[in-house]
């Protein structure tokens, strides 16, 4: 039977209205049973004393031969009351039974809180009613009858006692203990039927027994005894398997990055886990607390703000494995006193130390997150003005022309502000910041919520503007903004007047964000030179995309004739000087304009057919200036950029490996660099061609990491030996926190993925040195080395510094000496660029 043997000290009212009734009913059929058994006498074949005090010795026995189960702050037991009721109401009549029993259960449960007490007895008083009414209606003759007709009624009558036992005890259980009813009635029940039946079998056995010699009862108790020992064994063993697999299930739903998740997780399942009535996680550093049950969250905020809470607590300090580690502290909070077994003390370790695990890991996801984010603000915005970006400005603008035929017409203003310069040289630098300020606060503030500010640098200044019903707003909309500027402005208590000249491009049919920014260009300065604050780009005027269109149409005779060159420049070990790389800068040797940037014929080469041809030419001269050095003694690889429209090729891996078996050089002497691009971000593309040239032995780098959306996902799909830092956080990591801040994330995120890192843009000393403080092993930039050809590096290395050949600046420290750094700054080794 089940029987609840602890419950919360403040009763609900529904539970107090169930047990009072039980209580009720069972006063009512004692004083009833009272009445009838003063009118009769016992027909039991033994004296009257022996049968009551047997009856009241079966009761007690039942009573206390119990296996315990805690459900929360709540428990409940299996014991033998029914079985004890069915033999009293074969030996005896029921209203003797209702007395003996209540007096049996009374005696064995005195050491319980009245109100448990009453209860228990209330309900067995009960189950003897139903059941004796049972055994009666059933046709029940004594023992006198063939052994097959006292089955049928004594299996009526125990029927009738289980369901009263079950019908009674679980809906007080579940009300106790705050679970549902269905929940509890399914908990084990497979044992619970198991255990009736053969509780049912030693009831019918024990009435067999005594009818055929009483003295053969002697057996009885040791048979019940190893039964109910067996039956607690076995509770005890589904309970601990169940428990063990809660375990497993809830240890691997913690496996999430979200810390918010992580923490819900564990307050629902150990509340589930450990049938606690309430369960809090305290994180020490974050000062937050998080408390809930089964059914969800209650309070989520600042540990010094969480509402008072009672019960009785079992704390569980959240450590890891050599305790060296304290997160937090997780709570199991019950509304009663609870001792937790040996099984559960182990869990509640095991648990704990994986929410340990579990919250570590979920703090370390959203630091890198945190991180990915500066990074993507930082490359997509000004630092001054808070503005967005060249870079920004470019992607947001490619994808707004993506859909432009649904969105409307869409057309770019440039603005360029004049004699800037003026301002800067007479009220100094500061006075200039202050202007640039409140310009960008006019124009954000004049612009549509649509719109997009931009300013790309120095005083220049850009608006996309989006959605346009007609080509001809723009020019209204831009008139709008330098209307805005017109106003003077307060810098330093003086009224300052600033003119500006704007330039106007609609979006063209065909070509990208670039060309769109270059047309508005064109029409800014067009405005300049006709004296207009306004103007319109004019295809007519712009003689810049016909030399473009010219350029193109060369590109077959410059690869034939070998007119694009490859200068070189180095990359240093910061703390030595010693040159440990170089990087290749492809240029165009024009028969008549003279070297031509990249910057003006990459884009023609992607979208021309000569792409291989170009890349195959740029990679030759590459590898040839390496095996030239290394037959010189200088064994410095070379990095050359990848164009992303190469790695949708599946020959490109091939064609690189080939290059270096004509060459004879070992794959790792060669460094391919990558740039974060649209194409490059669709990575199933690219997978393969990126897996063939890492397996082969080439290197691969990040260039110009932090300046896009993508790097840390770029990062977790690219298998790269090294990052690049963009030249614009190094320029600006002197003045600028934040972009400080982004190097030393970098480094800092390099050392822990064990990437070697390289500085762009080291233009002077003091960045140097920062640099190098920071951990930075390379860099490269003018402060060593222009781009040079691939004789004129070569000259430079046997040339060396202060008699030291291979080194192009002398070394920060003497060779020998102790340097001490701040604690984890060091990046150990010169860099993936030495042989793995």
């Amino acid at each position: 039977m089940i029987h609840v043997w602890k419950r919360d000290n403040e009763t609900d009212r529904r539970l107090t209205l169930l047990v009072g009734l039980v209580v009720v009913c069972a006063a009512i059929a004692v004083i009833v049973s009272t009445l009838v058994a003063s009118a009769s006498s016992l027909t039991s074949p033994l004296n009257d004393l022996s049968v009551l005090a047997m009856l009241i010795f079966m009761s007690a026995v039942g009573t206390l031969a119990q296996t315990p189960i805690r459900i929360r702050s709540t428990g409940h037991s299996i014991s033998w009351n029914e079985t004890a009721v069915v033999i009293s109401l074969a030996l005896a009549p029921t209203s003797w039974v209702v007395l003996c029993t209540a007096a049996g259960v009374a005696l064995a449960s005195l050491q319980r809180p009245p109100i448990k007490l009453i209860f228990g007895v209330g309900k067995n008083v009960l189950m003897a009613v139903g059941a004796g009414a049972a055994l009666e209606m059933a046709g029940w003759d004594g023992l006198a009858g063939h052994p097959g007709q006292l089955i049928p009624p004594l299996a009526v009558a125990y029927l009738v006692a289980v369901l009263l036992d079950e019908v009674l005890a679980i809906p007080v259980i579940a009300l106790a203990s705050g679970t549902p009813i269905a929940a509890r009635f399914r908990a084990n029940l497979d044992l619970r039927i198991a255990g009736y039946l053969v509780r049912f079998c030693v009831a019918l056995a024990s009435l067999l027994i005594l009818e055929a010699d009483p003295r053969l009862l002697l057996a009885v108790p040791p048979l019940v005894l190893s039964l109910h020992l067996a039956y607690s064994t076995r509770i005890r063993e589904r309970t601990e398997q169940q428990a063990w697999q809660r375990l497993a299930q809830t240890t691997d739903a913690l496996n999430v990055v979200e810390l918010d998740e992580v923490l819900t997780t564990a307050v629902t399942r150990a509340a589930e886990l450990f049938s606690a009535d309430e369960v809090e996680v305290e994180l020490r550093d974050a000062a937050r607390l998080v408390r809930g049950n089964s059914d969800g969250i209650s309070y989520d905020g600042p540990t010094a703000e969480a509402p008072d809470a009672t019960g009785a607590v079992v704390p569980a300090p959240l450590e890891g494995h050599d305790r060296s580690i304290d997160v937090g502290v997780l709570r199991l909070r019950f509304r009663g006193s609870v001792q937790l077994n040996e099984r559960e003390r182990y869990t509640l370790r095991t648990f704990a130390s994986a929410l340990c695990t579990a919250v570590r890991n979920a703090q370390a996801y959203a630091e890198l997150a945190r991180v990915a984010q500066a990074h993507a603000h930082a490359a997509a915005h000004d630092a001054l003005t808070g503005l967005a970006n060249r870079r920004h400005l470019l992607d947001e603008g490619n994808e707004q022309l993506h859909k432009r035929h649904a969105d409307g017409v869409t057309a770019l203003v440039l603005i360029d502000l004049n004699h800037f310069k003026e301002v800067n040289d007479t009220l100094g630098h500061a006075a200039g910041d202050q202007m640039l300020i409140r310009v960008a606060e006019r124009l954000r503030a004049a612009a549509r919520t649509d719109d997009l500010v931009a300013r790309l640098g120095g005083d220049e200044f850009a608006v996309l503007l989006r959605a346009l019903p007609a080509p001809a707003v723009a020019a209204h909309r831009a008139e709008t903004l330098l209307a805005a500027l017109h106003e003077p402005f307060d810098i330093e208590g003086m009224q300052i007047s600033v003119e500006a000249s704007g330039g106007i491009a609609i979006a063209p049919a065909a070509g990208g964000m670039v060309e769109l920014l270059r047309r508005a260009d064109v029409a800014m300065y067009q405005a300049k030179r006709a004296g207009q604050r306004v103007a319109t780009y004019a295809p007519a005027r712009d003689t810049a995309d016909l030399g473009r269109l010219a350029l193109g149409g060369e590109l077959p005779r410059a690869v034939a004739d070998q007119e694009f060159v490859v200068n070189f420049q180095p990359i240093v070990d910061l703390g030595t000087g010693e040159v440990i790389a170089a990087e290749a800068l492809a240029r165009w040797r024009h028969p008549t304009h003279g070297m031509i940037d990249p910057l003006r014929f990459l884009e023609t080469v992607e979208r021309s057919g000569l792409l291989p041809a170009f890349a195959e030419a740029i990679l030759d001269q590459a590898l040839i200036a390496a095996s030239t050095w290394r037959d010189a003694g200088f064994d410095v690889p070379v990095a050359v950029n990848v164009s992303p429209r190469s790695l949708l090729d599946a020959r490109f891996p091939g064609a690189v490996l080939a290059r270096l078996r004509a060459h004879d050089l070992p794959p790792d002497r060669l460094m391919l660099e990558l740039t974060e691009t649209l194409t490059l971000s669709q990575l199933d593309v690219v997978d393969q061609v990126l897996t063939r040239l890492r397996d082969s032995g080439v290197r691969l780098a990040l260039d110009d990491f932090g300046t896009g959306y993508s790097s840390l996902s770029l990062l977790s799909r690219i298998p790269v030996h090294e990052l690049k830092i963009d030249r614009s956080f190094v320029t600006a990591m002197e003045s600028s926190a934040e972009a400080a801040a982004i190097v030393r994330s970098t480094l800092d995120l390099g050392r822990s993925l064990d990437l070697a890192v390289v500085a762009e843009g080291v233009e002077r000393d003091p960045q140097r040195l920062a640099l190098w403080e920071l951990g930075c092993v390379a860099g490269q930039g003018h402060l060593f080395a222009r781009p040079l050809a691939a004789g004129a590096l070569l000259a430079a290395l046997q040339r060396g510094t202060a008699g030291r050949p291979g080194h192009l600046a002398t070394a920060l420290h003497d060779a020998g000496a102790v340097v001490r750094l701040p604690p984890g700054r060091r990046q150990g080794g010169r860099g993936r660029h030495q042989p793995a």
